[in-house]
C-alpha cells in the first residue's frame, strides 16, 4: 500500500488516521517543563530500550538543528499538548535536548514582528 503524499498518519480521503491522544498514550502531560519556544535539538544518542512510536521518529528526525516545539507540533499536524508529551519521552531516554527561549531584558521592536508578520502572510 502506497504512503499518503502527507504521510503515514495522514490519508487525502479519511484524514487523521490516529487520533492525537492515541499518539501520546492518553497522557495529557509532558514530563519535561516545556514552552512552545523551547528549542529541541537531537543528541545523536540512539533511544535504547523504549518503544517509541513512528511518530516519536517523526519528531526526532525534525530535531537535526534547534527546533522549536511549536515548529516540530506544526510540521507533526499534531496538538501542541501533545507533541509536548512526545518530546518528552525524547528528552526522557536522551534522544534530544531541550533549551528554554532566551528572555531578553529589551522588549521586541514592533516594526521586527510586523515585517517578519508580513512575510509570513506573502508566503501563505
Amino acid at each position: 500500500m502506497p504512503v499518503p503524499k502527507d504521510g503515514p498518519l495522514l490519508d487525502d480521503a479519511a484524514g487523521r488516521l490516529i487520533r492525537p491522544y492515541t499518539v501520546s498514550g492518553g497522557r495529557t502531560r509532558p514530563t519535561a517543563a516545556l514552552d512552545l519556544l523551547s528549542l529541541v535539538m537531537a543528541t545523536g544518542t540512539v533511544p535504547k530500550g523504549r518503544n517509541l512510536g513512528p511518530e516519536h521518529v517523526l519528531a526526532l528526525g525534525l530535531c537535526d538543528g534547534p527546533t522549536s516545539v511549536a515548529e516540530i507540533a506544526a510540521h507533526l499536524r499534531l496538538p501542541a499538548v501533545v507533541t509536548k508529551v512526545l518530546l518528552s519521552d525524547l528528552v526522557d531516554c536522551g534522544a534530544v535536548t531541550t533549551r528554554a527561549p532566551r528572555c531578553l531584558d529589551t522588549p521586541t521592536d514592533r516594526s521586527l514582528l510586523e515585517a517578519v508578520l508580513d512575510g509570513l502572510r506573502r508566503r501563505l
